[in-house]
């Protein structure tokens, strides 16, 4: 049986660099050229480069939503992603590296092959990062226009087939921008935007038998159950939001602990759960189920390099604390702009909602150190229209008492 052919054409805006941004790709028909599915998305303030790499993993798993045995063939306006990922230049930025990894994992590498185009020959997915990012500014997401069918192509561009680009040659390219909020502004320096910020209240979820023990539980272990313990501060944190009468939504991490506490508000409160996987805990690999000595006893080199940098990934895991954060800055944005203007509950962990906090006040890296969540505490942040950010509350538990 004949290989399936796909040409998938991505690419990636951001209106300020870092900024509003959003990814548009389509996955076209190998031999008619017709255009079989559509993706984009508002990610919330990125950089070009982040808002590319995000379209090239949205397209990818367009093809492989359709057939993941096709060859596919990558065209982007972007040299720098398809140099990256052909090989041929490094990837130095720490934004890139996870997203490139993550690229990689979608296909086997012998099923890819990545191809330059010229910025007016990609206009179907530039279209597409623009309807985005107009969505999200507008506090809406990304849903498909009906179009016409498109014409089919016909001669070599039917075929799929090309003339030979010629060899790329290295050329400068701008510094790869963090995908981070630049440090906001004090609280009073703002006032001049009088726009209705939307407030993120972060409870951190209800004990498990873990807590207590301070024992590692990311995205990798066992998963745990609320305890009795657990349970208890769920309502009780429930009973405080319900009282406060101003939660208008509910997100919550996709993992079992959260979202049962995330639950136990919302059947309070009247209103759905809304799951983002972004909110997830940090893969803490094989340091999962351990306490702090046991990892030390076992670890000790690679437990001494993580509590001193940010970029360092726990023994076994594909995750840093870096890492973490670039992935909770999108699912912060992706929360922002569905709801803007409103209070609402978010359910997480301790390294998202450090992570959060920090972002929030342009804090160092290795501020995530020094914070102290107890479990089933509550933060807030209120963010506003122009990018600043304000931090209302930290690490609350008077509910509990």
């Amino acid at each position: 049986m004949p290989v399936r052919r796909f040409v998938v054409e991505a690419d990636g805006g951001s209106r300020g660099n870092p900024g509003p941004a959003g990814y548009g790709a389509v996955v076209r028909d190998g031999d008619t050229g017709l255009i079989i599915a559509e993706a984009a998305e508002y990610i919330g303030r990125a950089t070009n480069n982040v808002a590319e790499y995000r379209g090239l993993i949205a397209g990818l798993r367009a093809a492989h939503e359709i057939d993941p045995s096709a060859a596919v063939d990558v065209r982007m306006d972007s040299k720098l992603v398809v140099e990256q990922m052909s090989g041929r230049w490094k990837i130095k930025h720490p934004d890139m590296q996870p997203l490139a990894a993550e690229a990689r994992t979608v296909f086997p590498r012998s099923q890819v092959g990545y191809t330059w185009i010229p910025r007016e020959r990609n206009k179907d997915a530039d279209r597409l990062a623009n309807e985005a990012m107009d969505a999200g500014q507008a506090g809406k997401q990304w849903e498909p226009k009906a179009r016409p069918a498109a014409p089919e192509l016909s001669g070599a561009e039917a075929s799929g087939a090309e003339s030979a680009p010629s060899p790329l040659t290295p050329e400068p390219v701008a510094p790869e921008s963090p995908a981070e909020p630049m440090a906001p502004k004090a609280g009073w320096a703002f006032a001049a935007d009088l726009s209705t910020p939307t407030t993120l209240v972060l409870l951190r979820h209800g004990e498990t038998a873990l807590t207590p023990q301070k024992r590692f539980s990311g995205s990798t272990g066992s998963d745990p159950e609320l305890s009795e313990k657990g349970r208890w501060q769920a309502e009780r944190a429930a009973e405080a939001l319900a009282a406060r009468g101003t939660i208008e939504a509910v997100v919550s991490s996709p993992m079992l602990r959260a979202r049962e506490t995330a639950e136990a508000v919302a059947i309070r409160l009247g209103l759905p759960v809304r799951i983002e996987e972004g909110l997830r805990e940090v893969d803490f690999g094989d340091w999962e189920g351990l306490t702090f000595a046991e990892a030390q006893q076992r670890h000790p080199e690679d437990l001494s390099a993580w509590l001193g940098s940010t970029e360092v990934k726990p023994t076994g895991s594909a995750e840093s604390f870096a890492t973490l954060a670039q992935r909770v800055a999108v699912a912060r944005d992706k929360v922002l702009a569905r709801y803007p203007g409103k209070t609402v509950l978010v359910v997480s962990h301790v390294g998202p909602i450090k992570s959060l906090v920090r972002l929030a006040l342009g804090a160092p890296p290795d501020a995530v150190y020094k914070m102290e969540l107890s479990a089933a505490s509550l933060c807030a942040v209120q963010y506003y229209s122009d990018g600043n950010a304000s931090l209302r509350l930290l690490n609350d538990t008077g509910h509990l008492r």
